[in-house]
Protein backbone atom coordinates (compact mmCIF):
# COMPACT_ATOMS: atom_id res chain seq x y z
CA UNK A 1 0.00 0.00 0.00
CA UNK A 2 2.82 2.45 1.05
CA UNK A 3 4.65 1.50 -2.27
CA UNK A 4 1.35 2.30 -4.26
CA UNK A 5 1.31 5.63 -2.59
CA UNK A 6 4.49 7.07 -3.38
CA UNK A 7 4.30 5.44 -7.07
CA UNK A 8 0.75 7.63 -7.75
CA UNK A 9 2.02 10.95 -6.28
CA UNK A 10 5.31 10.64 -8.17
CA UNK A 11 2.76 9.33 -11.51
CA UNK A 12 0.21 11.99 -10.72
CA UNK A 13 2.61 14.83 -10.58
CA UNK A 14 5.12 13.78 -13.85
CA UNK A 15 1.37 13.13 -15.40
CA UNK A 16 0.44 16.97 -14.38
CA UNK A 17 3.81 18.51 -14.87
CA UNK A 18 4.48 17.26 -17.77
CA UNK A 19 0.94 18.40 -19.31
CA UNK A 20 2.09 22.04 -17.86
CA UNK A 21 5.54 21.39 -20.21
CA UNK A 22 7.16 21.89 -16.18
CA UNK A 23 8.19 17.90 -15.07
CA UNK A 24 7.23 16.76 -11.92
CA UNK A 25 10.13 17.53 -9.55
CA UNK A 26 8.38 21.12 -8.48
CA UNK A 27 5.25 18.55 -7.00
CA UNK A 28 6.48 16.34 -5.96
CA UNK A 29 9.11 17.31 -3.65
CA UNK A 30 6.36 19.30 -1.91
CA UNK A 31 3.92 16.45 -1.76
CA UNK A 32 6.49 14.10 -0.07
CA UNK A 33 7.04 16.86 2.47
CA UNK A 34 3.35 17.89 2.96
CA UNK A 35 2.86 13.66 4.08
CA UNK A 36 6.48 13.77 5.85
CA UNK A 37 6.74 9.97 5.67
CA UNK A 38 10.24 10.51 5.64
CA UNK A 39 13.14 12.84 6.98
CA UNK A 40 13.61 15.92 4.50
CA UNK A 41 17.37 14.29 3.40
CA UNK A 42 15.72 11.25 2.37
CA UNK A 43 12.49 13.03 0.87
CA UNK A 44 15.03 15.25 -1.38
CA UNK A 45 17.04 12.63 -2.32
CA UNK A 46 14.62 10.12 -3.36
CA UNK A 47 12.78 13.44 -5.14
CA UNK A 48 16.27 14.29 -7.23
CA UNK A 49 16.65 10.88 -8.15
CA UNK A 50 13.06 10.44 -9.53
CA UNK A 51 13.62 13.87 -11.56
CA UNK A 52 16.83 12.92 -13.08
CA UNK A 53 15.41 9.46 -14.26
CA UNK A 54 12.55 11.04 -15.75
CA UNK A 55 15.50 13.82 -17.43
CA UNK A 56 17.63 10.68 -18.40
CA UNK A 57 14.52 9.69 -20.62
CA UNK A 58 13.39 12.78 -22.21
CA UNK A 59 17.07 13.30 -22.81
CA UNK A 60 17.70 9.94 -24.73
CA UNK A 61 14.13 10.13 -26.57
CA UNK A 62 15.34 13.98 -27.19
CA UNK A 63 18.63 12.37 -29.08
CA UNK A 64 17.17 9.06 -30.54
CA UNK A 65 14.60 11.47 -32.51
CA UNK A 66 17.19 13.25 -34.48
CA UNK A 67 14.66 16.79 -34.09
CA UNK A 68 16.69 18.90 -32.07
CA UNK A 69 15.85 22.43 -30.99
CA UNK A 70 19.44 22.68 -28.99
CA UNK A 71 21.98 25.73 -29.86
CA UNK A 72 25.11 24.01 -28.99
CA UNK A 73 26.86 27.47 -28.51
CA UNK A 74 24.63 28.33 -25.66
CA UNK A 75 23.33 24.53 -24.15
CA UNK A 76 27.31 23.38 -23.60
CA UNK A 77 27.90 26.43 -21.33
CA UNK A 78 24.51 26.11 -20.02
CA UNK A 79 24.90 22.61 -18.76
CA UNK A 80 28.42 22.80 -17.74
CA UNK A 81 27.23 25.86 -15.29
CA UNK A 82 24.54 23.29 -14.43
CA UNK A 83 26.50 20.85 -13.44
CA UNK A 84 28.81 23.07 -11.14
CA UNK A 85 25.70 24.28 -9.71
CA UNK A 86 24.61 20.95 -8.99
CA UNK A 87 27.65 20.06 -6.68
CA UNK A 88 27.49 23.59 -5.22
CA UNK A 89 23.72 22.98 -4.32
CA UNK A 90 24.24 19.47 -2.77
CA UNK A 91 26.87 20.70 -0.75
CA UNK A 92 24.99 23.96 0.62
CA UNK A 93 22.35 21.27 1.38
CA UNK A 94 24.51 18.95 3.04
CA UNK A 95 26.47 22.15 5.15
CA UNK A 96 22.83 23.59 6.03
CA UNK A 97 21.41 20.24 7.16
CA UNK A 98 25.58 19.98 9.26
CA UNK A 99 24.97 22.93 10.75
CA UNK A 100 21.38 23.46 11.69
CA UNK A 101 21.29 20.07 12.94
CA UNK A 102 17.94 19.91 12.41
CA UNK A 103 16.00 18.55 9.61
CA UNK A 104 12.83 19.85 9.86
CA UNK A 105 14.40 23.27 9.93
CA UNK A 106 16.34 22.57 6.57
CA UNK A 107 12.96 21.37 5.22
CA UNK A 108 11.38 25.25 6.05
CA UNK A 109 14.13 26.75 4.21
CA UNK A 110 13.61 24.75 1.20
CA UNK A 111 9.48 25.30 1.25
CA UNK A 112 9.98 29.12 1.69
CA UNK A 113 12.56 29.05 -1.22
CA UNK A 114 9.85 26.96 -3.08
CA UNK A 115 7.36 29.77 -2.53
CA UNK A 116 9.88 32.61 -3.66
CA UNK A 117 10.90 30.83 -7.05
CA UNK A 118 7.38 29.55 -8.07
CA UNK A 119 5.74 33.24 -6.37
CA UNK A 120 8.21 34.44 -8.60
CA UNK A 121 6.86 32.51 -11.90
CA UNK A 122 3.69 32.67 -11.67
CA UNK A 123 4.07 36.86 -11.88
CA UNK A 124 6.45 36.35 -14.44
CA UNK A 125 3.93 34.15 -16.77
CA UNK A 126 1.41 36.81 -16.37
CA UNK A 127 2.90 39.38 -17.01
CA UNK A 128 5.31 37.58 -19.87
CA UNK A 129 3.90 39.61 -22.45
CA UNK A 130 4.96 43.27 -20.94
CA UNK A 131 8.14 41.70 -20.42
CA UNK A 132 11.34 42.62 -22.62
CA UNK A 133 13.52 39.19 -23.03
CA UNK A 134 17.18 39.23 -24.04
CA UNK A 135 19.57 36.92 -26.37
CA UNK A 136 22.45 36.14 -24.57
CA UNK A 137 25.17 34.41 -26.26
CA UNK A 138 28.38 34.96 -24.22
CA UNK A 139 29.56 31.65 -22.31
CA UNK A 140 30.51 33.18 -19.32
CA UNK A 141 26.85 34.61 -19.24
CA UNK A 142 25.59 31.09 -20.08
CA UNK A 143 27.76 29.31 -17.44
CA UNK A 144 26.28 31.74 -14.98
CA UNK A 145 23.11 31.10 -15.51
CA UNK A 146 23.17 27.20 -15.56
CA UNK A 147 25.37 27.78 -12.11
CA UNK A 148 22.20 29.42 -10.49
CA UNK A 149 19.26 27.23 -11.91
CA UNK A 150 21.79 23.84 -11.29
CA UNK A 151 22.15 24.91 -7.97
CA UNK A 152 18.27 25.92 -6.97
CA UNK A 153 17.44 22.65 -8.49
CA UNK A 154 20.01 20.35 -6.55
CA UNK A 155 19.18 22.33 -3.11
CA UNK A 156 15.68 22.21 -3.56
CA UNK A 157 15.33 18.70 -5.43
CA UNK A 158 12.97 19.68 -8.13
CA UNK A 159 14.60 19.16 -11.01
CA UNK A 160 14.17 22.67 -12.25
CA UNK A 161 10.93 23.09 -14.36
CA UNK A 162 9.26 26.48 -14.46
CA UNK A 163 12.59 28.27 -12.99
CA UNK A 164 13.99 26.76 -16.33
CA UNK A 165 11.54 27.86 -18.46
CA UNK A 166 10.95 31.41 -17.04
CA UNK A 167 15.24 31.94 -17.46
CA UNK A 168 15.68 30.31 -20.75
CA UNK A 169 12.98 32.78 -21.71
CA UNK A 170 13.83 35.77 -20.38
CA UNK A 171 17.67 35.17 -20.89
CA UNK A 172 17.47 33.75 -24.35
CA UNK A 173 14.17 34.74 -25.75
CA UNK A 174 14.16 31.20 -26.83
CA UNK A 175 10.46 29.45 -27.77
CA UNK A 176 8.46 27.18 -25.41
CA UNK A 177 9.64 24.24 -27.25
CA UNK A 178 13.23 25.00 -27.16
CA UNK A 179 13.32 26.33 -23.67
CA UNK A 180 11.65 22.58 -22.86
CA UNK A 181 14.26 21.17 -24.76
CA UNK A 182 17.26 23.09 -23.13
CA UNK A 183 15.81 22.71 -19.48
CA UNK A 184 16.02 18.89 -19.77
CA UNK A 185 19.43 19.13 -20.36
CA UNK A 186 20.12 21.83 -17.45
CA UNK A 187 18.18 19.44 -15.25
CA UNK A 188 20.14 16.31 -16.53
CA UNK A 189 23.59 17.29 -15.56
CA UNK A 190 22.62 19.41 -12.24
CA UNK A 191 21.19 16.21 -10.97
CA UNK A 192 23.86 13.73 -12.42
CA UNK A 193 26.59 16.17 -10.78
CA UNK A 194 24.28 16.14 -7.55
CA UNK A 195 24.01 12.36 -7.13
CA UNK A 196 27.85 11.90 -8.24
CA UNK A 197 28.76 14.45 -5.58
CA UNK A 198 26.30 12.04 -2.87
CA UNK A 199 28.17 9.13 -3.47
CA UNK A 200 31.52 10.32 -3.76
CA UNK A 201 31.25 12.19 0.03
CA UNK A 202 28.92 8.80 0.86
CA UNK A 203 26.26 10.99 1.82
CA UNK A 204 23.75 8.62 1.01
CA UNK A 205 20.33 8.14 3.30
CA UNK A 206 19.35 5.16 3.76
CA UNK A 207 16.24 4.10 2.04
CA UNK A 208 13.77 1.11 0.81
CA UNK A 209 14.92 0.22 -2.40
CA UNK A 210 11.12 -0.28 -3.17
CA UNK A 211 10.07 2.86 -2.44
CA UNK A 212 12.84 4.06 -4.82
CA UNK A 213 11.73 2.03 -7.44
CA UNK A 214 8.25 3.05 -7.41
CA UNK A 215 8.86 6.87 -7.56
CA UNK A 216 11.39 6.40 -10.90
CA UNK A 217 8.87 4.27 -12.27
CA UNK A 218 5.74 6.36 -11.37
CA UNK A 219 7.60 9.35 -12.29
CA UNK A 220 8.97 7.98 -15.04
CA UNK A 221 5.46 6.79 -16.58
CA UNK A 222 3.83 9.99 -15.44
CA UNK A 223 5.91 12.01 -17.54
CA UNK A 224 5.56 10.11 -20.57
CA UNK A 225 1.20 9.88 -20.10
CA UNK A 226 1.45 13.72 -19.62
CA UNK A 227 3.65 14.60 -22.89
CA UNK A 228 0.87 12.10 -24.74
CA UNK A 229 -2.29 13.79 -23.43
CA UNK A 230 -0.38 17.72 -23.56
CA UNK A 231 -0.47 17.15 -27.41
CA UNK A 232 -4.53 17.05 -27.70
CA UNK A 233 -4.84 19.52 -25.22
CA UNK A 234 -5.46 23.61 -26.04
CA UNK A 235 -3.27 25.84 -25.64
CA UNK A 236 -5.37 28.23 -23.21
CA UNK A 237 -6.49 25.37 -20.91
CA UNK A 238 -2.91 24.57 -20.88
CA UNK A 239 -2.13 27.94 -19.77
CA UNK A 240 -5.16 27.93 -16.90
CA UNK A 241 -3.82 24.25 -15.35
CA UNK A 242 -0.03 26.31 -15.15
CA UNK A 243 -1.20 29.06 -13.12
CA UNK A 244 -3.74 26.87 -11.02
CA UNK A 245 -0.66 25.10 -10.90
CA UNK A 246 1.63 27.31 -9.15
CA UNK A 247 -0.94 28.86 -6.86
CA UNK A 248 -1.73 25.16 -5.46
CA UNK A 249 2.44 24.97 -5.02
CA UNK A 250 2.34 27.61 -3.28
CA UNK A 251 -0.08 27.39 -1.01
CA UNK A 252 1.38 23.29 0.14
CA UNK A 253 4.78 24.75 0.80
CA UNK A 254 2.73 27.77 3.06
CA UNK A 255 1.54 24.28 5.11
CA UNK A 256 5.04 22.61 4.75
CA UNK A 257 6.78 25.67 6.62
CA UNK A 258 4.11 25.70 8.97
CA UNK A 259 4.33 21.56 9.34
CA UNK A 260 8.41 22.08 9.63
CA UNK A 261 8.35 24.78 12.38
CA UNK A 262 5.65 23.90 14.51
Amino acid sequence: MLLLLFFAICFLASLVGAVCGIGGGILIKPFLDAFQMMDVVTISFLSGCTVLSMSTYSVMKSKLSCRSNLNSKIIFPLSMGAALGGIVGKWLFSFLIANIQNSDRVGAIQAVCLILVTLGTLVYTLFKNKINTYQMTSPLCCISVGVVLGNLSSFLGIGGGPVNLVALFFFFSMTSKEAAENSLYIIFFSQIASLLSSLISGKIPELHFGIFLAMVMGGVAGGILGRAVSKHMEDRTVDRLFVKLMISIIFINIYNVYKFMS
